[in-house]
Formats: C-alpha cells, structure tokens, sequence
C-alpha cells in the first residue's frame, strides 16, 4: 500500500487575489476583455493555477504566456509565480530535472527581490516545490531541508493554509521512510489547521491518514478517515485525487477480504479516472482488478484486464506495469496450462523487468547528474545574488556619506581626529596592559626557575647518598643538560613545543634514575600539532614532579606516567596521567607527612593560568581527575591542562 504524493496541495495558489476564489470559467471570461498588462499577467497565472488538478499542458500554455508578459514590463512577482506554474506543470508531466531548474530559478528571482510578503511567499512556495522534486527522488533528507526551509518563511507570514500543505508533504517524507509515528503526527497538523480553515485539499489529507493506519493495520480508524476524506472529495471536485480513493478503498477491501466492495470501488476507479482521461491510473486499476481474480482463478477476467492494463502501460511506456501486466497474463496462461503464452509472456516479463533494472540505474546516475547541476548552479546563482546586494550596499552607503559628508564635513573632521586619538591612546594602552601581563608571567616563571633547581639539588643530593659516585656522575651529567635547556628559555615566555617535551625527558629520565626505574614513562604528540606551537617553560614539570613523588613512589610497585599532547578547537590539551595512589590519598599522606611542605609549584602554575586567560582573552585552566575502576578502587591520577593556542613568532 503506498500513499500517493500529495501533488496538488504543493502546486501552490497564484499570487492574483481574484484567482483564489474565482473559478476558471469566470477566468476564462475576463481574458478577452483585460486591456492593462498587469492584470493580464495575474490572469495568466490564475489560469495556469486552475489547470493544475487538471490539464498540465494547458497550465504549462498559460504559465509561459506570463512569464513572457511579466518579462516584456520587467514585473519580476509576476515572473517568479510564472516559474513556479511551469515547474509545477513539469513535475505533473513527469520532467523533474527541468522543473527543478526552473523551481530554483524562482527561489533566487523571488531571493533577489524586496521583503514584501507576495514575494516571500513565492520564495516559500520555490522552497517547497524544490522538496517536492527531491521527494519524488526519494532523497528525503534534502526534501526535508527544503521543506522545512519553506515552513519557517510560512510562520513568519501566518499562512495557515500553505502550513497545512506543507505538513502534509512532511507527513508523506516519513511515511515513505517508514516512520509511521510521525507521518501521522505531521498529517494530524495539516488536519487540524484544514478543518479549521475548511480548505478544500483536506480530503487529500484524510486519504493519507486513513493509508498510514492501514499500513499499520488499523483497519477501523482507516475506514473512518476513508470516509471522512470521501465526503470531502464530494464538496470538493478532483478527479485525480477521487480516482486514488477509490483504488485505496479497494484495496482496504481486499485487505477485509470483501471482494465484491474492492471490485465495486475500482469500477469506480476506472470511471473516474476516465472523466480525466488518466491512463496512468486506469492501468493500475486494471491491475488491481487482473491481480484479485486471479487470486479467485477466475482466469477470462484476468486476461481482460490485464490485457486492458497493458494496452494502457505499452502507450504510456510504463515499464513497472507492463512488467505486472506481463506477469499476471503469464501466470493465468500457466493455470490454463497453456505452456506456449505461459512461456511467452514471462520472456516479456523479464525483458520488462530487465529494462526496469537498467532503468532504475540509468534514472539513478540521471538524478545524481541533475542534482550535481542544481547544487553548482545554485552555487553560482548564490554569489551572482551575494555579489548584487554588496554592490547595491556599497552604492547605498557611498551616496549616503556623499551626502553626510556634504552636510557635516566639519564635525565629521573633527570627529575622525578624536577617533584616531582615542584608538592611539587604547592601542597604547592595551600594549602595556600587555606588556606588564608578560612581566608578570616572566616574574612567576622566574620563581619557578629556583623552585626547580633547588628540587633538583635535593634529588641528586638524595642521589649521591643512595647510590654512589659513579651513578651520581651520570645523574650530573643528565642534570646539566636539563639546566642548559632551562637556562637557555629562562628569559623567554614561550618555547616551541618540542623543546618543552625534550625537557620533560630529561627530567623524567633524571627521576628514574633517582628511584631506580621504579617507574616507566611515555610522552607523545599528535600529528595535528605544527612544529611552531609553543607554550609557557616549566608548565607542566609540577604536575609530572607531583605524579612522581606523590603518585606512584608511595604505591611501592612499578609505576608508570603518561603524557600526552593533543588539539581541541582552540586550545592545546596536555594530558599527564599516573598509576599512583590517587590526588586523594596523596593529600592524606602529605597531611600526614613529617616534612610535609606548602608547595609553590602550584600555586604559581594556577597564577600563570590566570595571567595567560587575561593576557590572550582565551580559556586556560587545570583539572584534577581521579581514576577509579568499575569496583570504586583507586586506579591513579589525570591532570587536563587546557591552554590557547599559541605560535611562536
């Protein structure tokens, strides 16, 4: 069972107030005598709007009259509604690639022009037809776009009747993606808003309703709206839509094994598509009827009208019904034992599905093509708009200070003079607010310098008395390298970031040398990093020296310390991770400790942070994490240092 696209409640009104309410006839009338060329061009269009239920060439006929019309007296409204008939007319006719070029040839005339609402809702009216095409592409999630694009241009109007259309086209998207849910909670709005407008399209909207439950199995809420969209279908005149009604009842009757009603209702099909002159729909219904008496083995009625829908679909060069037809006049021919028509019949059949297949990839590789062009000729046709609204700005706002200058020249001089003094003076005054900023972090970094060397003393002192001379040599040895790195930054506010990591190896090298490899370590950096970005000098040794001697030393087994550098948006991420006894613990111990001391370290780091957050206006700060496995058992520390950026010059 599949739902219909509501084609009709998409092709929207004429722009022409007369042509909502007027009928055709009267239209018709009023053509001969209209002398004025704009009135003659509203009339045109409110024609073609008439014909779209109807006669899709005819709409098309009158559609280019008004798009030439609107073009010969430079009425661009009237030109953009033309676009839109024609694009409706082609989706009718089944030429989607250029009912979208002209759909987006409207969207970018109606973009270009002032924000009256006519021209809005032209705009919303191109939106939405541009999702119809993409729907009937099954490329539901640009449709989607599309439609929902349109809806907010349409709550902004208060346009309740376009709305109620639209939602019933989202309805359908979902509905084709299987998400019954929300198809019926999009069709209940349109619902809603239709009956309170009593627009004449709600029997559309019933119809669909009434194929979501029954898709879902619901036969006695589908019978109810069945019914409801039949009385409306009643008071208001659409062949088309009536012809599907009665199929889709036919086929809730063969779902409620009533075969006499679903023969019944595809008669009426038959007769009504008929009135139009829709073969397309005849040659279902025809199917419909071949399918069900073969079911009953009632064999001379298959074979009529299968016969009668392959007639129809050879015409129309419908290959999935001639398929069907093929099918079902194969398999009558197979009850009938009569092997010869059997056989031959279901060669036609293959050969009809054989060229579906190829035609569906073919239709495939066309559709991508097609919507390669639209998105490169909307490309285009955006910055062609960008480009004519900067031109119009900047000749908008030259005449305007032509004219100010003009008027004003004096206070204006005045003006400017003030103007530069005040940014010299804010210029100059953000350069020392910047400038003491960095004194202030060299000032800390210099505190840091002999916090470090005085830990380092205490280590190799530790060192010599626990390991002797000659390991204390090669401790020495590895200690002055660190201290010429140290010193060779010590003036600088930033190094380059592999310098700091070639420090930090150093260190952690000096410190298992200290603890006799009690511990192992890594350092690693991510290949987003450039080789130029830097960060402040000794940053991060507190938090590695904290993970050492608070860490991992007191938990007596082997430890281990991981570093890791990354980006995150605009901040660089410096990850040091340990296996140690945890911040908690550590803090209990220090507590608890004989030579527990108050550490500077920390609280110079925390001053740096904040002196970077004002020097670069930008985040920077510490976490403290503590890591614990699924028993709640303490599995060692992370400290997340998150600072800006920063490059070095």
């Amino acid at each position: 069972m599949k739902i219909k696209h509501t084609l009709f409640i998409v092709l929207l009104a004429a722009m022409a107030s007369f042509a909502q309410t007027s009928k055709l006839d009267s239209l018709m009338v009023l053509l001969p005598n209209t002398k004025n060329d704009i009135d003659k061009v509203q009339l045109y269009n409110a024609i073609a709007e008439e014909y779209k239920t109807s006669n899709p060439n005819l709409m098309l006929q009158y559609a280019n009259k008004a798009e030439a019309l609107a073009k010969k007296i430079d009425y661009k409204t009237a030109e953009g509604y033309a676009l839109l008939h024609k694009g409706n007319a082609n989706i009718i006719l089944g030429n989607y690639k250029e009912a979208l070029l002209l759909f987006s040839d409207a969207q970018h005339l109606f973009e270009s022009l002032d924000a009256k609402s006519e021209n809005k809702k032209g705009l919303a009216k191109a939106l939405g037809s541009i999702g119809i095409v993409f729907s009937e592409q099954s490329n539901y999630s640009r449709a989607l776009q599309y439609y929902l694009k349109s809806v907010k241009i349409y709550e902004a109007l208060k346009d309740e009747v376009s709305l109620a259309k639209l939602y019933n086209n989202i309805g359908i998207v979902y509905h084709s993606q299987g998400n019954e849910f929300k198809s019926l909670e999009y069709f209940s709005k349109a619902q809603k808003t239709q009956e309170r407008l009593r627009d004449k399209n709600i029997g559309i909207t019933y119809t669909n309703i009434a194929n979501s439950y029954l898709k879902q199995n619901n036969a006695p809420k589908a019978l109810e709206y069945y019914q409801l969209a039949k009385k409306a279908l009643d008071l208001n005149q659409n062949p088309r839509a009536l012809g599907e009604w009665y199929n889709n009842m036919g086929l809730y009757y063969q779902a409620e094994t009533n075969n006499p009603k679903a023969i019944e209702s595809w008669q009426n099909a038959i007769q009504t598509f008929q009135t139009i002159d829709d073969k397309f729909g005849m040659a279902d219904t025809y199917i419909y009827l071949a399918q069900l008496y073969l079911s009953q083995n009632e064999l001379e009625k298959t074979k009529q009208f299968a016969n009668q829908s392959l007639a129809l679909a050879t015409e129309l060069e419908v290959l999935e019904q001639i398929m069907l037809s093929e099918k079902l006049l194969s398999d009558c021919y197979a009850k009938q034992n009569n092997a010869t028509l059997a056989l031959e019949h279901f060669k036609r059949y293959s050969q009809a599905k054989d060229s579906l297949t190829n035609e569906a990839t073919i239709r495939k590789s066309v559709e991508e093509e097609l919507n390669f062009e639209f998105d490169k000729r909307e490309a285009l046709q955006q910055k062609e708009i960008e480009k004519r609204d900067l031109l119009l700005k900047e000749e908008s706002k030259r005449n305007t200070m032509q004219l100010i200058f003009a008027a004003l020249f004096g206070l204006l001089l005045f003006g400017f003079i003030f103007l530069i003094y005040n940014r010299m003076q804010l210029k100059k005054n953000l350069t020392l607010q910047k400038e003491l900023s960095e004194y202030e972090q060299k000032a800390l970094h210099l505190q840091m310098n002999p916090h470090f060397v005085f830990n380092c003393l205490g280590s190799i002192s530790s060192f010599i008395v626990q390991n002797g001379t000659d390991s204390a040599i090669k401790y020495l040895s590895k200690f002055s390298k660190l201290m010429r790195l140290t010193l060779e930054y010590s003036k600088e506010s930033l190094i380059p970031i592999d310098k700091e990591i070639e420090g930090l190896q150093n260190y952690l090298e000096l410190e298992q040398l200290r603890f006799n490899n009690m511990f192992s370590f890594t350092i690693t950096k991510s290949n987003a990093i450039d080789d130029d970005v830097a960060l402040p000098p000794l940053l991060l040794q507190p938090f590695i020296e904290n993970a050492i001697i608070h860490g991992v030393i007191p938990k007596k087994e082997m430890g281990s310390i991981a570093i890791d550098f990354i980006i995150e948006k605009e901040s660089l991420v410096c990850i040091i991770e340990d296996n140690g006894i945890g911040f908690e613990q550590s803090k209990i111990a220090k507590k608890d400790s004989v030579t527990a001391h108050k550490s500077m370290a920390l609280d110079i780091t925390k001053k740096r942070l904040e002196l970077m957050e004002t020097s670069t206006s930008m985040k920077a700060n510490v976490e403290i994490i503590e890591l614990k496995n699924d028993k709640n058992e303490i599995q060692g520390t992370k400290v997340i240092l998150k600072i800006p950026v920063q490059y070095i010059k």
